[in-house]
């Protein structure tokens, strides 16, 4: 048995879970997700658990165990409480704002570069140069601040770039005037 997948979900109050076929369906204070559970694992509904079980031990259904586990796990975390992901601008006149549904960067190059925010995401920008990624969803939130992230690294030489918060930057000795 997988040490993840073995484990039970607990269902925090507010949250209801239900099934249809082979979706489970996550509805919480904060909104819906859905997830289509793959062939070769069960899920069980209990009142204030849900297990995930396979019913034999094949290498396909040992792989989607804890998987499973873990998708019903993050829905239910995010319905419930939310994830959020913050991220930090180093430079001078580096900044960034939100207006309506675009993030509004100023990063260095020509000409500000905008990022269309996908539904589902909340972005705040704190102190022009602090911004927060939020939703309901992990892997969409993961996402949306890897490809904010994306559109300029953090080089090794200043440490000019868009970093996560707490994210240690390698520096690089630069170049020194020889004598």
């Amino acid at each position: 048995m997988s040490r993840i997948g073995r484990i039970p979900v607990e269902i925090p109050a507010g949250v209801k879970i239900s099934r249809e076929q082979s979706m489970i369906m996550v509805e919480g204070p904060k909104g819906k997700l859905a997830l289509k559970v793959p062939k070769g694992v069960d899920v069980i509904l209990g009142d204030r658990a849900v297990e995930v079980t396979r019913p034999s031990d094949g290498r396909l259904e040992r792989s989607f165990h804890g998987l499973v586990r873990t998708l019903v796990a993050n829905m239910v975390k995010g319905v419930s409480v939310g994830f959020e992901k913050k991220l930090e601008i180093a430079g001078v006149g580096f900044r960034a704002e939100v207006g309506g549904n675009t993030l509004k960067l100023i990063i260095g190059f020509s000409a500000p570069v905008e990022y269309a925010i996908p539904e589902g995401i909340e972005i705040k920008v704190d102190k022009l140069i602090n911004i927060a990624v939020s939703g309901i969803d992990k892997q969409l939130v993961g996402r949306v601040a890897a490809e904010i992230r994306s559109l300029k690294k953090p080089e090794p030489y200043k440490g000019k770039g868009i970093k996560y918060a707490g994210e240690q930057i390698r520096r690089k000795v630069g170049k020194s005037v020889g004598a």
